[in-house]
């Protein structure tokens, strides 16, 4: 008798990884993060209870929102991913969940995370956040990525949304820091994706993807990684410059943005595969680094 329960919960578990897979759950980990430091850099000085609380309410609802465009995405995609050794494990590109529970699935987690964050958090940080659900799953998924090699750069705006969400749950409006850390991670996407398209150019050939080393060849695209993180680097002082940081961040801005110019200037110098994937693994944690010093910084500057 204890036999079908036990592989009836087995399956049920694995269907749950499989929902949970489509969120991509990495990236949108990142994308909260990214949220949590622009709450916390909105809120002078240590945060009240009321802000704990609300910034606790206003992750959940991004990751919501964040989870149903990834899953969206997946969707999408499905038959591009399948063709690419990347992501041809994904559950839609594998046909172990369907259309229909793929965008049911969606739907729901948008609707929860937008009723979360109208109904605990404020309007205006639901409508930005759906508004990036909808710049990222449609205009970027749908309409810029097959079309255009510049489907990153005009793209990386939905990616670069994160810290002014978060600054909007916390403050009900959009100040010049907020903006400061978007265009920190716009400036930072183009090269962090391009170092990836370059050693996985194949794939995007195979899958007619217009990526820029596809479209432009190996020896542009490491130009424009290398020229990115030059305008990055200048990006990067601008929380110092502002005065949104103190001294502790400018070292660690120069020090993380230093390594990835260093790395794209290597990359420019003489490619190999292995070096475009230690340029991508650094561009993470180039961003990681840099935002948790915004976040030690702000209660010791």
């Amino acid at each position: 008798m204890s036999t079908p329960i036990s592989v009836q919960q087995t399956s049920t578990a694995n269907v749950l990884r499989q929902f949970y897979a489509l969120t991509k759950p990495r990236v949108v980990q990142l994308i909260v993060f990214c949220a949590l430091i622009g709450m916390v850099l909105a809120v002078p000085g240590l945060p009240s209870w009321a802000d704990v609380q609300r910034a606790v309410l206003a992750c959940i609802g991004i990751w919501l929102v964040a989870g149903a465009a990834a899953a969206f995405n997946c969707l999408v995609e499905k038959g591009i991913d399948a063709k690419m050794k990347r992501t041809a494990w994904r559950p839609t590109a594998r046909g172990e969940l369907s259309d229909r529970q793929a965008l049911v699935f969606s739907a729901l987690l948008c609707a929860a995370g937008s009723a979360l964050l109208w109904f605990t958090v404020n309007p205006l940080t639901m409508w930005l956040t759906f508004a990036t659900f909808v710049g990222y799953a449609v205009i970027y998924t749908v309409i810029l990525k097959p079309l255009t090699p510049q489907n990153i750069v005009i793209g990386g705006a939905s990616g670069a949304m994160p810290p002014v969400l978060g600054w909007a749950a916390m403050t009900g409006s959009l100040d010049p820091g907020a903006w400061i850390l978007f265009l920190i991670i716009f400036l930072w996407t183009p090269p962090h994706f391009w170092a990836l398209a370059l050693y996985r150019v194949e794939d995007y050939r195979k899958a007619g993807l217009p990526m820029l080393p596809v479209t432009h060849g190996n020896e542009f695209t490491r130009l424009q990684v290398l020229l990115y993180t030059f305008i990055l680097f200048a990006a990067c002082l601008m929380p110092f410059i502002y005065g949104m940081s103190g001294w502790l961040y400018l070292a660690v801005a120069v020090a993380v943005s230093a390594g990835f110019t260093g790395y794209a200037f290597a990359l420019w110098r003489n490619y190999s595969d292995t070096l475009a994937r230690k340029t991508f693994r650094f561009s993470l944690i180039h961003l990681s680094v840099l935002f948790l010093a915004l976040l030690v910084d702000h209660y010791l500057h």
